[in-house]
């Protein structure tokens, strides 16, 4: 099975008041199909930049971005993206938020199939029962879970996630990471999580990537090995707390705080 994305040597500069910023310099990072790549790095390090790039947002001012073995040179409509804030329509259900992108990306699906989507998602994550309700009479981990359908519902090969969890609170955000196992099993897609809680990283990345700071490049790559479902114990392992002890130093390393040689 081959790689679905491949970032190749990208850089990339943004024009600002200040100055030129450059942002990503000489990235490389590949994905297989079916993957699920957990991003982390400092802040300010270009990581939203490179979902962008990934969904043709963006173009790089140098270096290719390649989904599927096509260069990515506009937006993608086979790209799900999901957000730390769910921006779901206050006018709209639930059912009808989650029905959006059906409206906009081109579908061979009739109105009836379509609800049918929409409601078996939402029946995945937890939320049947609510189709009817309007975002304001939701939790924020309710609200996040119909905007996780609303990314999938059009099916889409590459799912990119910007920090989803961030602002829940941290058994709200465990629980959604145990909902993600159950998607994904349903759901196949290959995954680009954005994050900065390195536990999370672990705990749905089969690849964790570590971004250097800015200019960033991938400073270090930790492959996870995935033997069957996870469960939360699996964080608290001597395993995962080497592999955590290992990331912590990394992005140490990446922030400037810490050399390689320091963990001699």
């Amino acid at each position: 099975m081959g790689n679905l994305i491949d970032i190749k040597d990208v850089s990339h500069t943004f024009a600002t008041d200040g100055g030129p910023l450059h942002v990503l310099d000489h990235l490389n990072i590949s994905v297989p199909e079916g993957g699920f790549c957990a991003v982390v790095g400092p802040s300010g390090c270009g990581k939203s930049t490179l979902t962008r790039l990934i969904a043709g947002l963006m173009i790089p001012d140098e270096g290719e971005v390649w989904l599927h073995g096509e260069r990515v040179k506009s937006p993608r409509s086979t790209v799900g993206m999901a957000f730390q804030n769910p921006v779901l329509l206050e006018w709209r259900s639930i059912l009808k938020n989650v029905m959006l992108p059906l409206e906009i990306v081109p579908t061979k699906l009739t109105r009836k199939q379509q609800v049918e989507r929409a409601e078996f998602l939402l029946a995945l994550v937890g939320l049947e029962g609510f189709e009817d309700k309007k975002p304001s009479e939701l939790s924020g981990g309710m609200r996040q879970r119909a905007s996780l359908c609303r990314s999938l519902v059009h099916s889409p090969e590459v799912l990119i996630l910007d920090e989803p969890f961030g602002a829940l609170d941290a058994f709200t955000r465990e629980d959604l990471w145990q909902t993600m196992h159950k998607v994904k099993a349903e759901e196949p897609f290959t995954g680009v999580l954005i994050t900065h809680d390195l536990r999370e990283s672990l705990f749905l990345g089969d690849q964790v990537v570590v971004m250097s700071g800015r200019p960033a490049h991938a400073q270090y790559v930790m492959d996870i090995p995935f033997d069957g479902p996870r469960v939360l114990d699996d964080l608290y392992t001597p395993e995962s707390a080497e592999r955590l002890a290992i990331l912590r130093h990394q992005i140490e390393i990446a922030q400037g705080r810490a050399t390689a040689e320091d963990a001699a």
